[in-house]
């Protein structure tokens, strides 16, 4: 599938950035005009009364598992949840099966991103060889390759030794790009063991703790290896209130510093955890209601720069297990517009500019995708996604068009929903479904 803009399409009545209505006009995958009561003869007319217009979504953090694990989820299939849920390029991280800790690995991914036609994928460079956290991985090549890799992680592993992350933070300064770190003290949180926020409840339910010092050490760590190299560092799925602290220090302090939070953070508490459904099992876990608030509070002001899904899908024969033997992950590319509407909007912490902010515009800045996040005027790129505020959707895990179902919104009443998704000028979405 190609992705080669043509043609005319003009968006009829649509609210942009949830201001007053106007027409768009859109030809050849650029926006031309702006106004009320456009009119262009041969064009694609699309009714977009009482739908707010916005900049396309892009996510920062996306596990497409391919290569490797094509039976969770592919390039393809990861790509229409994306489209789904209005985004319009997303970052695929490298923890594949091989991991794209090479050129040839990250061009691979891109190539099928590309062929898939329905969202920008844009893959992400593992910071060291095979994730194994000892010798830093091809980051230059990886740069200048076809992909042109700007974004690293070893996510689901942390850079857990100071000299290397040090390193990466100087090397990849020379070509703009950024070290996402997965903030997991091993020592303080063992990887695969730890799966429950360490309190009173996880000593209820005998599961293994993964408080949240384990993740603000690391924060604090590299935000002063950012200061010390002049380097930026990025923190993936932020979820206590310390480490907001420690962000919001930082920035004040002008190290450059950016974070991300996941929409389960935003929503879900340990509580979940109950049940022992492994749906909720996830890495980071799901916090406290107080860390869930600071979370809120964070995006609203600015600290938290972005909301970024950590989509991780899996195969049933890995999930259903005893919550201690699960996998760790839920998807989230389908349902992230309406978590946001529900927790930052309807509660009044975010207006529809300031989903703009966290969905697409800082993501795509953080990136380095020029292509997308833009302002949504004319001579812009026509990467935009029309939503309705107010649709009221109750999440069904078996209507997914991700391959798997690790949903943990099934069953729940979210408000506000994706109608329609435009890439280049072409609707990849219309209606809510695959076009």
């Amino acid at each position: 599938m190609t992705t080669t803009p043509t043609g005319k399409t003009l968006i009829k009545g649509a609210r942009i950035l949830g201001g007053e209505a106007a027409d768009l006009l859109v030809v050849d995958g650029t926006i031309t005009e702006i106004g009320t009561g456009l009119s262009a003869a041969g064009a694609t007319e699309v009714d977009a009364d009482g739908l707010v217009a916005l900049p396309g979504f892009v996510d920062l953090h996306t596990h497409l598992r391919q290569p490797g694990r094509e039976d969770a989820e592919t390039i393809l299939t990861g790509s229409q949840a994306a489209a789904v849920g209005g985004y319009t390029a997303v970052l695929a991280m490298a923890n594949t099966n091989p991991v794209t800790d090479t050129a040839e690995a990250a061009e691979r991914v891109y190539d099928l991103g590309r062929a898939a036609g329905l969202v920008d994928v844009q893959p992400v460079g593992a910071v060291t060889k095979g994730l194994e956290g000892h010798e830093l991985a091809e980051l230059g090549l990886m740069a200048r390759s076809r992909a042109g890799v700007r974004v690293f992680s070893d996510d689901g592993k942390c850079v857990h030794d100071a000299r290397v992350m040090r390193r990466a933070l100087e090397y990849v300064k020379a070509f703009g790009g950024v070290v996402s770190q997965h903030a997991q003290d091993p020592t303080l949180a063992p990887y695969g063991s730890a799966c429950c926020h360490e309190g009173e409840l996880s000593g209820q339910l005998g599961l293994p703790g993964w408080p949240g010092v384990a993740e603000e050490v690391i924060v604090a760590r590299d935000v002063m290896l950012a200061r010390h190299t002049g380097s930026r560092v990025h923190v993936a799925h932020v979820s206590t209130a310390g480490s907001i602290e420690v962000v919001r220090w930082a920035k004040a302090q002008g190290i450059d510093v950016t974070a991300e939070v996941t929409p389960h953070h935003l929503i879900l508490t340990t509580d979940e955890l109950i049940g022992y459904d492994p749906t909720y099992k996830v890495n980071p876990p799901l916090r406290p209601a107080e860390d869930v608030q600071a979370l809120r509070a964070a995006l609203a002001d600015g600290t938290i720069d972005a909301v970024a899904t950590d989509h991780a899908p899996h195969a049933k024969h890995d999930k259903e297990h005893a919550f201690v033997d699960a996998a760790f992950g839920m998807l989230g590319l389908e349902q992230a517009l309406s978590v946001v509407t529900t927790t930052m909007v309807e509660t009044g912490l975010l207006d529809w500019a300031g989903v703009a902010r966290v969905l697409s515009v800082n993501p795509a800045r953080i990136a380095g995708l020029d292509g997308h996040g833009h302002e949504l005027a004319v001579g812009a790129p026509a990467n935009l996604t029309l939503v309705d505020p107010s649709a009221k959707v109750t999440v069904d895990r078996d209507a997914s068009v991700s391959l798997s179902r690790n949903n943990p919104w099934h069953g729940r009443e979210l408000t506000g929903a994706v109608h329609a998704t435009f890439l280049r000028g072409r609707a990849t979405t219309m209606e809510g479904k695959l076009v």
